[in-house]
């Protein structure tokens, strides 16, 4: 069993499928609050653990003219909102040490994009604040690698790490999921999650922006809860991935999530019968 983190209505490693959902980025403040108050609802429903993300800021965005956010003061003041009225848990990434202590003042859950992973500053400043921290696997390294990196957060006395596979590079513009990295992962005694979403990114594949293929988002969150490794999803939702402003080809159908839900658990507790989780 891996540690234990416990947020203000559940508690993560308590051998139950949690999930991550929400927009790539914050649009507006209509549509990520209505997208919220929905979500909360399906998982509600489906007596699933929610948290609640949304990026005030992508800072890695393919092309310098992409959308990027409304920035961390609008940002924050929106997630904020959405944490007082609905009573969720909120998971935002930050990028640079100047960031941390206003998003610690709003997050539940701080999260390390996957290119900053090797950033000691940001990370061990992101650990001294005492909050979660959900670190993503870098693109370029190996599970083995992430010991490394959880030995970063620890050495700041911070003992509540999440660990979260997206893909590793396969080749130029393509990732590759190796479930295998789910159950290496396990054993640094994080809970660890899989990153359906990202994890049919094609990087840079349409030249000025990132591709991808919504269509292998159910069938590698399946896999990686069959592997008896994965105690949570990542799932960027929208209601109209077409029209989303960042990541419109990878992120899943708001309608196709009840779907995904039940599975998944399905799955999970399937699973959970035959293997330690």
């Amino acid at each position: 069993m891996s540690n234990k983190i416990s947020l203000n209505n559940f508690s993560i490693g308590e051998s139950e499928l949690f999930f991550i959902a929400g927009p790539c980025i914050i649009e507006s403040e209509e549509s990520c609050f209505r997208l919220a108050e929905t979500l909360k609802d399906i998982f509600l429903k489906n007596n699933a653990p929610f948290i609640f993300k949304a990026s005030y800021d992508k800072a890695n965005r393919t092309s310098v003219h992409s959308y990027r956010g409304p920035g961390i003061t609008k940002g924050l003041g929106i997630l904020r909102l959405i944490k007082e009225q609905l009573k969720i848990p909120i998971l935002s990434d930050v990028h640079c040490t100047e960031e941390i202590s206003m998003a610690a003042d709003v997050l539940d859950i701080i999260q390390i994009p996957a290119f900053l992973c090797r950033q000691t500053d940001l990370i061990v400043a992101a650990a001294n604040t005492g909050k979660p921290i959900n670190i993503k696997k870098g693109q370029f390294l190996s599970p083995w690698d992430m010991k490394s990196v959880v030995e970063k957060i620890r050495s700041a006395g911070n003992g509540q790490i999440l660990l979260t596979e997206r893909g590793a590079c396969f080749g130029y513009n393509n990732l590759v999921s190796d479930m295998r990295s789910l159950i290496i992962m396990k054993t640094l005694n994080c809970p660890v999650i899989f990153d359906a979403t990202h994890s049919t990114q094609l990087p840079g594949g349409q030249g000025s922006m990132s591709g991808g293929d919504r269509t292998m988002v159910a069938p590698l969150a399946r896999a990686a809860v069959a592997t008896g490794g994965c105690d949570g999803l990542f799932l960027e939702v929208h209601e109209h991935p077409e029209r989303a402003l960042s990541d419109a080809a990878t992120m899943l159908p708001l309608n196709e999530l009840q779907s995904l839900i039940e599975q998944t658990k399905d799955i999970y507790n399937i699973v959970k019968k035959s293997v330690k989780m």
